[in-house]
């Protein structure tokens, strides 16, 4: 119930006052806006609130209705603002518990999958570079499949972490991206690995190019992040 439909507030009494005081305040106000006793006061829609007032605060049984009505008015009013207090506190739990949730993730997640793929991706330039120099020499081929099995090993780490916990649905976009550089980079080694065996240009190439969309992948990921 609004202030203007307060009957108490509009005789300008408290709840308390007798019927003796409801009555001389409701005369006295009729007499400050009434047309003929002060015309820089006088007003229609004034005298029509302190007559609806005293209609019902002037009866004793309408006023015992009119206040239980009040009372119960003022309860549901309590119980409102209670509720949305609650909401509120559950909506601000809520994101603190999101935040949380977000930072674990980045921490026990993210970071040492992003480490274990940056360990597999930055070395590859160097090892086709020496590679290079004799793809034919015994010993530059095993020192490049030393580097896929440590690749190997590397992501076989990242996929366990990855798999560790669920991402929050906030990094929804960052983990995907990871998932797919994931993949990428294991269709890589493979590939590099075909190479090692029989020597097609075509394996290396290809190894090559998974890599390097891998390698766009996690910039993603970690642009997203950023954003």
């Amino acid at each position: 119930m609004s202030d203007l439909s307060n009957h108490y507030k509009t005789l300008n009494v408290t709840p308390a006052a007798t019927q003796a005081e409801i009555k001389q305040a409701y005369r006295r106000l009729v007499k400050l806006f009434h047309p003929d006793s002060n015309s820089k006061t006088a007003g229609h829609e004034e005298i029509v609130r302190l007559n609806a007032a005293y209609e019902i605060l002037g009866d004793s049984q309408q006023r015992q209705s009119y206040d239980r009505q009040l009372s119960h008015n003022s309860k549901q009013q309590a119980q409102t603002a209670q509720t949305a207090q609650n909401v509120s506190r559950q909506q601000q739990q809520t994101g603190r518990d999101a935040d949380e949730q977000m930072e674990q993730w980045l921490t026990k997640v993210y970071k040492p999958v992003n480490r274990m793929l940056n360990s597999i991706l930055k070395p590859l330039k160097k090892e086709i570079d020496q590679l290079s120099a004799d793809p034919f020499d015994d010993q530059l081929i095993e020192e490049f499949q030393t580097y896929l099995e440590t690749s190997r090993d590397f992501l076989k780490k990242a996929q366990n972490f990855f798999r560790s916990m669920p991402n929050p649905s906030n990094v929804a976009a960052v983990a995907a991206h990871l998932y797919y550089c994931i993949n990428q980079v294991g269709d890589g080694i493979e590939e590099l690995h075909l190479f090692t065996i029989n020597y097609d240009d075509r394996h290396l190439h290809t190894g090559q190019e998974l890599f390097r969309i891998a390698a766009k992948l996690r910039r993603e990921a970690q642009a997203k992040l950023n954003s």
